[in-house]
């Protein structure tokens, strides 16, 4: 019996016997990131109430949780990709009719309630299993911008109008968004090691051969190829956020969001790029500034571009895109959240 062999066998064994348990402790970890997290600035003497409280409790809670979702993710993508290699998924998507692929992802991305940075993990799964770029695109802007949860808070707060007409305009703007990326044809700007992946050059192997403790090894060292990679940006870009998120006062993004000069819009999307939250924890803020006389069409801009082009998600992005890239998907998604403004104050 050759020696090696056994060994690897063994690994194998344990990694399966492993996997339960491993299971278990991160759906544990996850369903408690907020008492985990209070607890946390408890014992600093801190609550919510205060800005450094408010700060500390944001990067507590979100950092486990996207890190949590990009190992969980990227895991699930890599025992995945040990069934469909990555050409016979570029083969099945490029198929489609041009605009549905971006479709399907965009509606995924309506029923997956993730903020910008917790899409971010998905996103790389998408092109590390060979999914066109486009297509991937129109997921990471539909994620964070349309989910079930902002549309139920639009719907209660200014009714069935209003809500529909934001569904329709940012599904709009993903499918259009993706759409553009996928036509300029920019995969030579995904970084090398993900445009390794992506061309398939450094894929987990695939087959119908291949045994599940195998499948689960490639999972493992799928995690090991792009968490290792990505996670100080998580770290730096969470902790950006959680600044701007315990800091900035509403007061000041209010002056400004009337309709009554054209700049407002482009500039409460400038000021929203910096920041950082999900639909969910923004639409309180949304309801705060129209509440002070911020113009509806204004506001929404501003939401738009804190959850769908936030700082904190452009540099995660940067591991994985190079700066051609990055600003080209800025630009265009920028440019859908201005018009979504302004036909919103046309219109309302």
């Amino acid at each position: 019996m050759n020696p090696t062999v056994t060994t690897e066998s063994q690994r194998l064994a344990l990694r399966l016997v492993g996997l339960p348990i491993a299971a278990a402790l991160w759906v544990l970890a996850y369903s408690h990131l907020t008492e985990l997290a209070d607890l946390a600035i408890g014992l600093f003497g801190l609550t919510r109430a205060t800005h450094l409280g408010e700060a500390l409790h944001f990067f507590l809670y979100d950092t486990p949780k996207v890190l949590l979702l990009l190992t969980g993710i990227v895991f699930l993508m890599g025992v995945i990709q040990t069934f469909f290699a990555p050409e016979r998924t570029r083969a099945l998507l490029a198929g489609r009719r041009l605009g549905v692929g971006n479709a399907m992802a965009a509606g995924l991305g309506i029923v997956t309630p993730f903020c910008s940075c917790s899409a971010v993990p998905l996103f790389i799964g998408f092109v590390s299993a060979g999914v066109p770029l486009g297509i991937t695109f129109s997921f990471l802007i539909a994620a964070p911008m349309i989910n079930e949860v902002a549309l139920a808070l639009l719907l209660g707060l200014f009714g069935w109008k209003v809500a529909l007409l934001y569904l329709g305009l940012g599904l709009a703007v993903a499918i259009v968004a993706g759409l553009i990326i996928g036509q300029l044809r920019m995969e030579r700007h995904l970084e090398d090691w993900v445009r390794a992946i992506h061309a398939g050059e450094t894929a987990a192997p695939s087959g119908d051969d291949l045994t599940w403790p195998e499948r689960l090894h490639a999972g493992l060292r799928h995690v090991r190829e792009i968490v290792g990679r990505v996670w100080p940006y998580v770290l730096i870009g969470i902790g950006l956020g959680a600044l701007i998120h315990g800091y900035v006062p509403e007061d000041f993004m209010a002056a400004f969001m009337g309709r009554d000069v054209w700049w407002a819009v482009p500039a409460a999307v400038v000021l929203g790029v910096p920041m950082y939250t999900n639909a969910a924890g923004i639409i309180p803020i949304v309801e705060a500034l129209i509440g002070k006389g911020a113009a509806l069409g204004t506001t929404l801009a501003f939401m738009m571009s804190v959850i769908a082009l936030s700082a904190p998600e452009i540099l995660i992005l940067r591991k994985v895109l190079k700066w051609p890239l990055i600003a080209t998907f800025v630009a265009v998604v920028a440019t859908g959240i201005l018009l979504v403004g302004y036909v919103f104050n046309l219109v309302l």
